[in-house]
């Protein structure tokens, strides 16, 4: 699931624009989660943390960014707080800083979008 969901964000930085909800990411990419459920979507933010920790150890901008909390145009505290654990700031310093979310989500469409880096990273390199 980890695989689909990783391969899904892939796609969507290089054909959409904007951010993905949290229900069309588990709608589009097919993984048959019920985020009414609490314990379905803690494994859904699990995964999104999973795959964007193993991105940002290999040098990748972290695919998370592009996945936003339902009725907000941005990330929720769990986002920013991944992102202090992976060394990026203090997380409430960058849930304030606008810059930092927009620029996240340049730096990953542009790096998914270099056929180079899709070619050679874009097939398995989550765990399963």
């Amino acid at each position: 699931m980890t695989n689909r969901l990783r391969s899904y964000l892939i796609r969507f930085a290089r054909q959409q624009a904007g951010t993905v909800s949290y229900l069309t990411l588990v709608q589009e990419a097919e993984l048959g989660l019920n985020l009414e459920i609490s314990h379905e979507k803690s494994r859904l933010n699990e995964m999104l943390g999973e795959i964007s920790t193993e991105e940002h150890t290999a040098g990748r901008p972290l695919l998370s960014c592009l996945v936003r909390v339902a009725g907000s145009k941005g990330q929720g505290d769990n986002f920013y707080k991944l992102c202090e654990r992976l060394g990026l700031g203090e997380w409430r310093t960058l849930k304030q800083d606008e810059e930092f979310l927009k620029g996240l989500i340049r730096d990953c469409r542009a790096y998914w979008q270099e056929e180079a880096n899709y070619a050679q990273f874009a097939q398995g390199q989550a765990s399963a």
